[in-house]
Order: structure tokens, then C-alpha cells, then sequence
């Protein structure tokens, strides 16, 4: 894989270059919640602007339905961008249109540009590979060397992501290097103990990322809403807690392996529970008590780990000379429910070991309760592609850039 040392070390200067980053910000209208994932893409964009290139900046934002929907406008991304680079940042109001195609052939050399959702053409996410193939044609007329660094999207099989790159010189921009290295570290080159915590809502959502990482971990700690199906397993009440009866045989095969493997399969002792969910935005004071996880009462919800399972689970990260964290232990949006969360994002601070926050509402949770990131290892921008990554699953973006 070529990376954008290599791109600057044979020069830039005059050339178009796509850069197929993941601007896919939360918005509340069009004031963007988080950055971050701006902010990551920013030194591939600063270094090639600053080499004289005229750099293109494409990217999805949500789900809009192959056609424009204003909803999902990257326009306040892409003033986002351009107030960081502290430069103007041209905007097209299509993707492959007149209005990008203006755009890119008026840029001078260092000037960026960021052209509309790729999402609002069908042909980025089709699975029809010529549908595809010809939007990447149309893609690929916009530049003359191509740069990955949209880590959020590398397991998507996308025009922008999977068939760009084939078309034109490609390279691997500085997130990308970065995010695949630090996988590598817990992957092939890991330091033990090897503790994991593993939350959020569906235990479906991780069943295959557990199943790998029982040969590999030497901790796995659970908790979120997938913790609930875990102790259902086990025979416990969970109340009107998120439960995935149709998962509790995989649930309880992942527990007796674990047994046999060696594996510490760690699950909450206490939880918090209220009587209904709360709301998010007013953020009021909601009626809640922390429980033991096997004396749950019925017609209670589960919406955070307890205290007890918080002193627990630090204890368990204390010594880890490598740790992985993707999903929160609660409802971490409500300060009622944050505390568990809270613990794990401390517990991975005052880690010696090597830290890594997976992404998506884990990188989320950090910012929003306000860590200092530089505090820990690695904050991923793409939770989705650093599971299917340590799943052991073949990543097309990152497949693309190989030569």
C-alpha cells in the first residue's frame, strides 16, 4: 500500500487529487455536534494543499436515498473544513455535475474544494458493479491521482471507496496509515494482557467480532444493552431491558468457550435501572437505583452499568498492556446513565498498556463527556471498520489501495 509520503515525494504541484474522506458529522440541523472526524482528515488535506495540489474532498453524510436531499447536505462540513485549514474551501452543489466540474477546474494550485454528498447518486452505493463502475468513471474525470483516507467507509463497498482507486494512481492518506497501523497492533503484534470492553446496544452486532477476539483476548468485558442477553443467559431477570432471545444460544456457547479457553468473559454484578427511557435532550433528572444484575425487578429497564461493575471493570483494565473499547456501557446521552461509561473511558486513561477507543459512539461518548483524547492511545473514526477489521474480514477500501 503507497502511502501520501510517497504521493508528496513525487510531487503534487498542479495535480488534482481526490481525497475520499469521511466527513460524516453529526448534525442538529446544520450545526455540526461533533468534528472529529473533520478534524482527521485534516493533515492529509493541509499537506497536499500546502505541495501546491488542487485538492478534491468527497465523502458521504448519512443515508440519503441515491438522490439530493438537503437534509444530508455536506455544506456545513465543508465550511467546517475550510475555518480549520484557515483557507477558503470551495463548495459544488452536485457531485459530478456542472457545478463540481466548474468548481475543480477552477481551483488554483493549494486551493481545496469539497464536492456534494456522493450518496446523492444511486451509482456510489449500488450493487450492481456497473452502475457503480460508471459513476467511478465520472468520479475519476474530476482528478488525476486518487487518496484514501476515509477510514469510517473502508469496509464499504462503494464507488468512491472500492472502484475509484483502480481507476487512478492511489495512496493511502495519513488516517488511513494510522488506523490500519494501530489495528496491526492489536491483531499482530500484541502486548498482554490483552483486555477488551465491549458495549452497546445489540449483541448482534458483535457476536463476530467476540467469537475472534475469544482466541485472542485475554479479557472480554461486557456491558451496554448487549449485556442483558449475557444475563438472561445466565438465568437472570432482566426486566424490560433490550434482550435478543433469538441470540441467547450464541450467547451461551461464546460463555462455556470462554470457560474452556481460559478467556475472563466479564459481565456487570450491579446495573442501573429506571422505569422507562429518558429523555435525551431535556437531560431532567429521571428516577433510577442501581441493582445486583441478578435481582433485577420486573417491569425495570437496564440503561447503565453500576457502580460495583464500574469499580470492577477498571480493575480488570488496570494491567492491560493493550486495550480495546468500541461501545459505551449505558446510555451515556443522559447524565443519569453516563457513570459507566464514564469509568471505562477513565479506567483506559490511567491504563499504562495501549489504548484504543473503537470509534462511532465510543469516540463519541469521549468527547461528549469531556476527555482529552491526546489522553488516550488511539480514538478511531470508524467503529464499523475496526470490527470487521478484527473480525478478520477482507476491508474493500483498504483491499482497493493495495497494488
Amino acid at each position: 500500500m503507497k502511502t501520501i509520503d510517497e504521493l508528496l515525494a513525487e510531487g503534487v504541484a498542479g495535480k488534482r487529487v481526490f481525497v475520499r474522506a469521511d466527513l460524516n458529522v453529526p448534525l442538529d440541523g446544520t450545526t455540526i455536534t461533533d468534528d472529529g472526524r473533520i478534524r482527521a482528515v485534516l493533515p492529509t488535506v493541509k499537506a497536499l494543499a500546502e505541495a501546491g495540489a488542487r485538492v478534491v474532498v468527497a465523502s458521504h453524510l448519512g443515508r440519503p436515498k441515491g438522490a439530493p436531499d438537503p437534509v444530508f447536505s455536506l455544506a456545513p462540513a465543508a465550511a467546517r473544513l475550510g475555518e480549520l485549514l484557515g483557507a477558503d474551501v470551495a463548495f459544488a452543489t452536485d457531485t459530478v455535475g456542472e457545478s463540481a466540474t466548474a468548481t475543480v477546474a477552477g481551483l488554483a494550485d493549494g486551493q481545496v474544494a469539497v464536492v456534494e454528498n456522493l450518496r446523492f447518486n444511486a451509482g456510489e452505493t449500488s450493487k450492481d458493479d456497473a452502475e457503480r463502475a460508471a459513476f467511478s468513471d465520472q468520479l475519476a474525470a474530476l482528478a488525476d491521482v486518487y487518496v484514501g483516507d476515509g477510514f469510517g467507509a473502508v469496509h464499504r463497498k462503494h464507488a468512491s471507496v472500492f472502484d475509484l482507486p483502480a481507476k487512478l494512481p492511489h495512496y493511502a492518506g495519513y488516517l488511513i496509515a494510522t488506523e490500519v497501523g494501530v489495528l496491526k497492533k492489536l491483531t499482530e503484534d500484541v502486548q498482554r494482557p490483552y483486555a477488551v470492553a465491549l458495549g452497546g446496544s445489540k449483541v448482534s452486532d458483535k457476536l463476530a467480532v467476540i467469537d475472534q477476539l475469544l482466541g485472542k483476548a485475554d479479557r472480554i468485558l461486557i456491558g451496554g444493552g448487549m449485556a442483558f442477553t449475557f444475563l438472561k443467559a445466565q438465568g437472570h431477570e432482566v426486566g424490560t431491558s433490550l434482550l435478543q432471545e433469538d441470540q441467547i444460544p450464541a450467547v451461551t456457547e461464546y460463555l462455556e468457550r470462554a470457560e474452556k479457553l481460559g478467556v475472563e468473559l466479564v459481565l456487570p454484578i450491579d446495573v442501573v435501572v429506571s422505569p422507562g427511557f429518558p429523555d435525551l435532550k431535556a437531560k431532567a433528572p429521571t428516577e433510577h437505583t442501581a441493582v445486583d444484575a441478578d435481582k433485577m425487578p420486573e417491569g425495570q429497564l437496564g440503561l447503565d452499568i453500576g457502580p460495583k461493575t464500574g469499580e470492577l471493570y477498571a480493575s480488570k483494565l488496570a494491567d492491560a498492556r493493550t486495550v480495546f473499547w468500541n461501545g459505551p456501557m449505558g446510555v451515556f446521552e443522559h447524565p443519569d446513565y453516563a457513570e459507566g461509561t464514564r469509568a471505562v473511558a477513565q479506567a483506559l486513561i490511567d491504563s499504562d498498556g495501549f489504548t484504543v477507543v473503537g470509534g462511532g459512539d465510543s469516540a463519541a461518548a469521549v468527547r461528549t463527556l469531556g476527555f482529552d483524547e491526546n489522553a488516550f492511545g488511539h480514538i478511531s473514526t470508524g467503529g464499523g471498520a475496526s470490527l470487521e477489521y478484527l473480525e478478520g474480514k477482507t476491508l474493500p477500501g483498504l483491499a482497493a489501495l493495495e497494488d
